[in-house]
């Protein structure tokens, strides 16, 4: 199916002063901070024959809640801003229109990025280049699957908002062209999970741009939160049963 060309940011409500202000604070409260912590974690840290968590790793049911309800919060405040400037969220592709075919498009892409990314994952850490990442809670308690919903709809939700839906939009707003909007938002994706290695770094990079790249041609976000929770329930679920056959475990 071929895509349509890309369809032009809507025009900014505000003054570019106020856009970028703004940026920095919705990054400042969801992505910045683990991004330069993964930037230190990787010079910190030796890659090879190392592991990684990508979930809490409490034993208590609370420790996982929390994060799970104030990590929310960069999303409420995009929604809050686009509603406060008169856009709505369908300016970052959040409406409710057409959620069956997103739903449809998401596990189109949960299939395409789950392949890639496995691959990509076993060869960074037979190179020594990646860590052994552990995507999901402690196992073996009554609430490890409820926290795993949990914690791939909270990365889902606040990663694909903030970094598909509103950054690329406010970039291309603020002056940005769409490839470069696109770029920079694939670039604080990989960042983000560079605690991981350089397969882990790669591996987002690479979805960050194929995910900017459709969102510039749709105006949809919605369907990137479905295949970024798949591919998060996936992971976590595949480790939880499997994780005694894995290398290093």
């Amino acid at each position: 199916m071929q895509l349509p060309r890309p369809i032009a940011a809507p025009r900014a409500p505000l003054d570019r002063r106020t856009l970028a202000e703004e940026v920095l604070v919705v990054l400042s409260l969801s992505v910045l901070e683990p991004a330069t912590q993964a930037i230190v974690d990787y010079f910190r840290r030796p890659l090879a024959g190392q592991i990684a968590y990508a979930a809490n790793q409490s034993v208590l049911f609370a420790d996982q809640l929390i994060p799970f309800v104030f990590g929310l919060a960069p999303v409420l405040l995009v929604l809050h801003l686009v509603r406060r400037s008169g856009e709505g969220p369908q300016t970052i592709g959040l409406d409710s229109d057409r959620l069956r075919s997103d739903a449809g498009r998401g596990l189109v892409l949960f299939a395409v990025v789950g392949i890639a990314g496995i691959g990509v994952y076993l060869l960074a850490v037979g190179l020594g280049v990646n860590r052994f990442i552990v995507p999901a809670p402690p196992p073996d308690h009554w609430w490890t699957y409820p926290a795993v919903f949990m914690n791939a709809a909270d990365a889902a939700l606040l990663e694909e908002t903030v970094l598909i839906g509103y950054l690329i939009t406010r970039l291309q707003q603020i002056g940005w062209s769409s490839s470069g909007a696109v770029v920079a938002s694939a670039a604080l994706r990989g960042t983000y999970h560079l605690y991981q290695g350089w397969g882990g770094f790669g591996g987002n990079l690479a979805m960050g741009l194929l995910f900017g790249w459709i969102f510039t041609r749709t105006r949809r976000t919605w369907p990137f939160v479905v295949a970024h929770f798949l591919l998060d329930v996936g992971a976590a679920t595949g480790w939880l049963l499997f994780r005694h056959h894995l290398p290093g475990f």
